[in-house]
């Protein structure tokens, strides 16, 4: 098993990629490509659902008995983690209004 640092550099990778593909969805949408804007959700979902497995692994095994060690560079994965899905759920509504605006 990778060791907690290698795990918080996972979430924080794939998080940040699942941001920037929602940042990019709704760039698409503002230019009217709603097509493309639907692919780069799918994207980011699936960015984002990578950071997830990890973050889950680590809370099953806290739960199994397990305990992490708690490091800043975890505390910076779970922040970027929230903030990028936060990002793709604000994404998603964006890119309606565009689309109802079209």
């Amino acid at each position: 098993m990778k060791n907690i640092t290698e795990i918080a550099f996972q979430i924080i990778l794939y998080a940040g990629n699942g941001r920037s593909s929602a940042m990019e969805a709704i760039q698409e949408a503002k230019e009217g490509n709603f097509e493309e804007a639907e692919s780069k959700l799918i994207e980011a979902g699936e960015e984002l659902n990578k950071a997830h497995e990890f973050q889950t692994n680590l809370l099953q095994g806290e739960a199994n008995g397990k305990s992490t060690e708690i490091n800043i560079i975890l505390i910076h994965s779970q922040d970027h983690l929230m903030n990028a899905m936060t990002v793709r759920d604000l994404a998603t509504e964006i890119i309606e209004l565009y689309h109802h605006k079209n």
